[in-house]
């Protein structure tokens, strides 16, 4: 039975053909109201063609849209962890720019695996995207880096726009976040504030973020005469149980000495505070604790963290206007990174 069958009755979808016939237009007509056209079509046919299509409960078909066009309305999302606060902002900078360009966000998770966002990236062009951005922890040894990047220039080559969040090899146009810049500020303000001996929480060897947080970090101790005992840098996940495994492996150690412990992102400053409490320690008052990104909950907990504010939100806005920009802006774009410090790091008497 057509479009048009008698209630009760199973009805095929309808056609873009259905909803010309319907509104009485040529089917041109029909598929520039209905497909986001650059021409421009009368407002009384427009109108005529969206009260067709809703009438017979018409959508578009995107696949053969975007077969059709050579790309979609889609912009193609690749973090490390859909659950991590730090991502969730950026994903949601993404989305309120994609609202304004009619674009519609799909996201994936890599899990911080190369392997993973390689074939995440394969099978992602086959559905055609617009725009590729590439928000997910980048590690510095990456056997699949040439694999990848021959991926993004063939979906390039076929219309499709690539933008990284973090730093990127040419061609690519990227959004590079101060990191070692901001940690290496944060480890100047705690050395002004008093604090003299440290600790360091940070991620897997060879995750660039981390290796350039605590870098920067362990710089800004430098500048002062100032080093950490490498015993005293724990290296869990990059995650919030990270954290709090990292903080009781340090604890186990012995932690008399320690002023401040420098944790390499905001979540895992949040599992090592919980860590500090378990064995009857208060953080900012039996030791201090930084952590980096100034995530919301960063000033939710008690005591408010201390941490290196990074416009997240923007930056995922930025990167999906670099992604949609003139070609030739390709190149590196930096986000400063500010330190605050909050409860977490009191400044210490001398």
């Amino acid at each position: 039975m057509g479009a048009g069958g008698t209630d009760g009755e199973r009805r095929a979808p309808a056609t873009l053909h259905d909803v010309a016939r319907e509104a009485g237009v040529s089917l041109a007509t029909a598929s520039r109201s209905l497909n986001g056209s650059t021409r421009k079509v009368n407002e009384d046919y427009r109108q005529r063609v969206l009260a067709a299509a809703a009438k017979l409960d018409y959508s578009p078909n995107l696949s053969a849209q975007a077969v059709a066009r050579g790309t979609s309305t889609t912009v193609a999302l690749l973090v490390a962890d859909i659950a991590d606060p730090y991502f969730a902002q950026i994903a949601a900078g993404v989305v309120r720019e994609a609202d304004h360009e009619g674009l519609v966000v799909t996201m994936a998770a890599t899990e911080r695996d190369s392997e993973r966002e390689l074939e995440l990236v394969r099978s992602l062009r086959g559905q055609r995207p617009r725009v590729m951005i590439l928000a997910a922890s980048r590690r510095t040894d990456d056997p699949t880096a040439p694999a990848l990047a021959e991926e993004l220039r063939a979906f390039e080559a076929n219309g499709g726009r690539v933008s990284f969040i973090g730093t990127a090899e040419p061609p690519y146009r990227s959004i590079s976040l101060d990191n070692a810049v901001g940690a290496e500020s944060l480890a100047r303000a705690l050395v002004e504030a008093g604090y003299r001996s440290f600790a360091a929480l940070t991620g897997a060897e060879g995750l660039r973020t981390a290796e350039d947080r605590l870098g920067g970090f362990l710089a800004g101790l430098t500048a002062s005469g100032i080093s950490i005992d490498p015993a005293r840098i724990v290296r869990p996940a990059f995650t919030r149980d990270g954290g709090y495994d990292g903080m009781r492996t340090l604890i186990d150690q012995g932690i008399e000495g320690i002023d401040a412990v420098f944790a390499a992102n905001d979540v895992m400053a949040i599992g090592a505070m919980s860590a500090i409490r378990d064995v009857g320690l208060l953080p900012g008052r039996d030791i201090a604790i930084a952590g980096f990104d100034d995530i919301p909950t960063a000033r939710d907990v008690t005591p408010p963290l201390s941490t290196v504010r990074l416009p997240l939100e923007e930056v995922g806005r930025r990167a999906l206007r670099l992604a949609l920009g003139p070609l030739d802006e390709a190149g590196d774009f930096p986000v400063r990174a500010e330190v605050v410090l909050r409860e977490s790091t009191p400044t210490r008497a001398d």
